[in-house]
C-alpha cells in the first residue's frame, strides 16, 4: 500500500513544478514532445515519494538509513574525514538504484557529532573505492547506549547532489528523516564490532524499518560478516 501513497518529497517541488508547466505548453504545441515530459514527469514524482514507515519503537535498535541491496558487510575503516579513530568498525553498503526510495532515515536516537561534506569523483556507487573518492557527505551520531555510529551518504554515477538537513549537536529520533541523494547513490554505516549485525550481504532492506543490530546484543546474531 505504500506505493500508492501520494507524498513526495518537499525536495521534488521545483521539478515537479517545472515539468507540469513545460508538459501543459508542450502538449499544445508538439504533443509527441509533451507525452516524453510527462512520461519524465511520472518518474521524477516515482523517484522522490516518501511514503510514511513503520518505525520500531525500541531505542536499543539500528535501523537501516537508507532503502536498497546491502552491496558489503565487514570490518573496515573509518573514512579519513572523521574523528572517531579509537575502536574498531564494521561497514554495511546499501546501494541506492534509481527505483529505491531515496529518502535517508536515522539509524538511531542520539546526538549528531559531526556533519562533514566532502566534494569529490562520481564513481559507480557499487564500486568499493567510491567511498573514499565519490563526493560524500559524513555524519557521527553518538548514540543513547553511548555508541558512535558513523553515516556516510555517498554520490553515485547519476547522482549528483546530496542533502543532508543535519547540523552538529542536533538532537535526532530514531527513523527520522534526515536527507536525500538525487537520482541513485550509495548509503554507508559504521557500526562497532561489539555490536551483533542482524542483515546479511544482497539483503533488500527498508530506511527506518529493517533492523541491522542492536545495541545491546540482546538478539541472535544472523548476519555474515567478511573477515
Amino acid at each position: 500500500m505504500k506505493f500508492f501513497q501520494l507524498k513526495f518529497s518537499s525536495h521534488a517541488s521545483s521539478y515537479l513544478i517545472t515539468l507540469t508547466l513545460l508538459v501543459i505548453v508542450f502538449f499544445v504545441f508538439l504533443p509527441f514532445v509533451g507525452i516524453c515530459l510527462l512520461f519524465l514527469l511520472i518518474f521524477v514524482a516515482y523517484f522522490f515519494r516518501d511514503p510514511d514507515k513503520v518505525i520500531p519503537q525500541d531505542e536499543n535498535l539500528i535501523l537501516s538509513p537508507a532503502d536498497g541491496v546491502i552491496t558489503f558487510i565487514g570490518p573496515s575503516d573509518l573514512p579519513p574525514e572523521t574523528e572517531v579513530k579509537s575502536i574498531d568498525y564494521n561497514k554495511i553498503s546499501i546501494f541506492l538504484s534509481i527505483f529505491d526510495i531515496h529518502i535517508n532515515r536515522i539509524p538511531a536516537s542520539g546526538k549528531i557529532l559531526s556533519c562533514d561534506y566532502v566534494p569529490g569523483k562520481f564513481l559507480n556507487a557499487t564500486i568499493d573505492k567510491s567511498s573514499n573518492e565519490n563526493e560524500r557527505n559524513i555524519v557521527s551520531i553518538e548514540t543513547k547506549y553511548n555508541n558512535t555510529l558513523v553515516l556516510v551518504q555517498i554520490a553515485g554515477l547519476i547522482a549528483r547532489r546530496i542533502i543532508s538537513e543535519l547540523q552538529k549537536d542536533q538532537n535526532v529520533t530514531l527513523g527520522d528523516r534526515y536527507g536525500i541523494i538525487k537520482f541513485g547513490s550509495r548509503v554507508d554505516i559504521y557500526i562497532p564490532k561489539k555490536i551483533n549485525i542482524h542483515v546479511l550481504e544482497g539483503q533488500k532492506v527498508i530506511g527506518g524499518e529493517t533492523i541491522l543490530a542492536d545495541q545491546e546484543n540482546k538478539f541472535k546474531i544472523t548476519g555474515n560478516i567478511k573477515k
